[in-house]
């Protein structure tokens, strides 16, 4: 009578805000013994970076039904993500390198993710808060011993590194993410690419617009949600960003004159 009393609590008590229960696990990758395992930066990103020129648009846009459809582009993924997993996280790599390479791991991730799921309409159908499955929780990556969910790559990961840039290179399969760049991230030229991806993602007027004349931006959640990323005030976040934003909005942005909201998040996926 007990058990029966306390399973109707579960089911009928909300769930707190902000509370994911994670749902079954789902692995991809390989184990590697650690004598096999190499530094991040002697990992080849060169599957990937194919993979991203046949099945990414110059907008972001990503063709997941060709995708999908493509026996060899479907095993060559699974190929790359295997090649992940020999990735060492205890030998020495540099600070780009171990950027490129975790920025690679979670778009192509997440890819893998909505591929499983293909034909969907968002990632958010796949992101169960209770007893069910969640993409960001429960897709897990097995890297160099250890498993890591795409919630582990970016907050316990990533983030730590101090590169914000990061916030318009990773990519959720939805069309108010940056856009997916159609090329492997690349430690030799990472900082290139961060700043490019970083003024595309401004240059888009579902990411970023300003009104001068009322001194005012509207910007993407992204900033709202990781804003500590970029300074401790909006002050310090202006100044981050202000290079990447439009020629006429830097001296705005530097002056901190403007009052800042915040665009609503389009969850529909990038792509087709």
């Amino acid at each position: 009578m007990l058990l029966r009393v306390i399973v109707f609590a579960l089911l009928i008590l909300p769930v707190p805000t902000g509370m994911i229960l994670s749902g079954k696990k789902v692995r991809i990758g390989v184990f590697v013994a650690a004598e096999n395992q190499v530094s991040i930066d002697a990992i080849s990103h060169d599957k990937w970076d194919q993979l991203l020129k046949d099945f990414v648009d110059d907008k972001g846009e990503v063709h997941y039904k060709d995708w999908s459809t493509s026996e060899a582009g479907v095993a060559m993924l699974d190929q790359y993500i295997d090649e992940l997993s020999s990735a060492s996280l205890t030998k020495y790599a540099s600070k780009e390198g171990q950027l490129a390479f975790w920025i690679n791991a979670y778009n192509a991730v997440t890819i893998k993710g909505i591929l499983r799921e293909y034909p969907t309409t968002s990632i958010r159908n796949h992101t169960a808060k209770f007893g069910g499955y969640n993409i960001w929780k429960d897709l897990m990556l097995r890297v160099g011993g250890g498993e890591y969910s795409l919630d582990d790559i970016e907050h316990q990961l990533l983030r730590p590194m101090g590169e914000p840039r990061i916030h318009f290179a990773i990519v959720c399969a939805s069309v108010s993410c940056p856009k997916l760049l159609n090329e492997a991230f690349d430690k030799k030229k990472l900082d290139s690419q961060l700043s490019k991806n970083a003024t595309d993602f401004f240059a888009e007027a579902k990411n970023f617009s300003y009104d001068a004349k009322r001194q005012k931006f509207v910007m993407s959640s992204i900033l709202s949600w990781f804003g500590k990323d970029f300074g401790r005030n909006q002050e310090e976040v202006l100044r981050a960003i202000s290079p990447y934003l439009p020629e006429s909005a830097r001296a705005i942005a530097n002056q901190n004159s403007v009052s800042v909201s915040y665009l609503q998040y389009n969850w529909n996926l990038n792509g087709h």
